[in-house]
């Protein structure tokens, strides 16, 4: 790894640090780091040529692509490779083999594979073919970009025209923390971070509830993947903006696993479900920044008794988010992103993870509400996009994370879990419960 300074393209910014914090949590627990992934199901092999090309060209407009991650004193920097990374892979299922097991094997690879982190790519676009099933696969790290960097990554890729694609990445800005950080004066930027400190010392009142046993040692992420239909789809939407309204679709899927949750293990120790989500700094519908990671972070908490009464749960849930907002909180973990940014990566991480009060874990699972994909599905190269797909590593407690969107007006949840710490039987069982929650067709 070189630390030669001549070589640096970009320094991490706040937001970024606060992912390679979770990366390095997520090592530490023995996994591949905080690897993620945007999948593309399509109806047939698409236009080679032109995938490849757009790539390339991706790759030369955006130089991180192919960088390294570097530290330089206490500070991290993508830095410039001696030989730098391919980023499209083809890979295609042999003549006679199974071709769901070709499938998952070749996701695992993918997803599963421990890699130092100096040497893994920040990003790889993968193409898996054979004679009934083609998947591509954007898989990133994410101090590289978040989700939304990602959304435009995929919306450049399926833009045929070369002069619209020159639109991504302007006009050009510099990182948005730090954009949101300059409206502040110096006095109140304290005072924004004293706020923010405030606001994950009420968190820590209460214990969090650990939904899974973690009597096992992790081994490996797996996910899974439930589609629902069009009604159902339709339903679930208009029972959120009935709960808790245009704006907090969000919290209603994450109270809908609150409950799932507790009706699944409700022997489960602690006081209060506490989730962790992030919300996006970039303005609506804007084609910049394409990478780096530009967003805040806010939690959801419910104690457990009204987690068990939906309707007091929904205007909890909802109440505590108005709270936030009108206190300025969405905002105060900007401050305590960019202090945490100087601390030493497993310092970060304990403050990240563990609760002042009770000196464990903070999040009960992770939650990501990517949205409704406005992606074309004649929009991909030379193939129709049938289904999407998502996927990111979680650490070890609390080994749950729960990922949604939609996509052609059907809703696809993706539950990412740690193996053995859960299984599949275990995650048939709790969808069972999410899905009836969703409809509301419980008490």
């Amino acid at each position: 790894m070189s630390t030669d300074k001549s070589a640096i393209l970009e320094r991490l910014n706040p937001a970024d640090s606060f992912t390679l914090a979770m990366d390095e949590e997520i090592r530490r627990d023995g996994l591949a780091g905080s690897l993620a992934c945007y999948g593309l199901e399509l109806a047939n092999i698409p236009d080679i040529d032109a995938l490849q090309q757009r790539i390339d060209e991706f790759g030369r407009r955006f130089p991180v692509a192919r960088a390294s991650l570097s530290q330089i004193g206490k500070r991290f920097y993508w830095c410039k490779r001696s030989d730098p990374p391919d980023l499209f892979f083809q890979h295609h299922c042999p003549t006679g083999a199974d071709e769901a097991e070709f499938r998952h094997a070749t996701l695992d690879r993918i997803m599963n594979e421990k890699q130092p982190r100096e040497s893994v790519a920040p990003l790889e676009f993968h193409l898996l073919t054979g004679p009934s099933e083609n998947v591509f696969l954007m898989r990133w790290l994410h101090p590289f970009c978040d989700a939304r960097g990602a959304d435009l990554i995929i919306k450049y890729l399926c833009t045929a025209d070369a002069e619209q694609r020159q639109r991504f990445g302007h006009p050009e800005t510099g990182p948005l923390v730090f954009e949101q950080l300059r409206k502040y004066r110096w006095w109140q930027k304290i005072s924004l971070l004293l706020k923010g400190k405030r606001y994950i010392d009420r968190l820590d009142r209460l214990s969090s509830i650990q939904p899974l046993r973690h009597e096992q040692p992790p081994q490996r992420l797996e996910f899974a993947v439930r589609r629902l239909s069009e009604e159902q789809t339709e339903r679930i939407v208009k029972l959120a903006r009935q709960q808790v309204g245009l704006t907090g679709t969000s919290l209603y899927y994450i109270g809908c696993l609150m409950r799932a949750l507790e009706k699944w293990r409700p022997d489960s120790p602690g006081e209060a479900y506490c989730v962790p989500y992030a919300f996006n700094l970039r303005k609506q519908r804007a084609l910049s920044p394409v990478n780096g990671n530009h967003l805040s972070a806010l939690f959801a908490q419910a104690p457990r008794e009204v987690v068990k009464d939906r309707q007091k749960l929904f205007e909890h849930l909802k109440q505590q988010n108005a709270q936030v907002i009108r206190q300025q909180e969405d905002y105060a973990f900007l401050p305590l992103m960019w202090a945490g940014s100087w601390l030493s990566l497993a310092e970060y991480g304990k403050v990240l993870r563990l609760s002042y009060g009770s000196g464990r874990e903070r999040s009960s699972f992770w939650f990501s509400d990517i949205g409704r994909l406005d992606l074309p599905a004649d929009s991909f190269p030379g193939a129709e996009i049938t289904d999407v797909f998502h996927a990111c590593q979680v650490t070890s407690p609390p080994s749950l994370a729960f990922l949604n969107c939609i996509f052609r007006n059907r809703l696809t949840l993706s539950y990412n879990y740690i193996e053995p710490i859960a299984d599949a039987e275990a995650i048939d069982a709790l969808h069972r419960l999410m899905l009836a929650e969703l409809l509301g067709e419980t008490d």
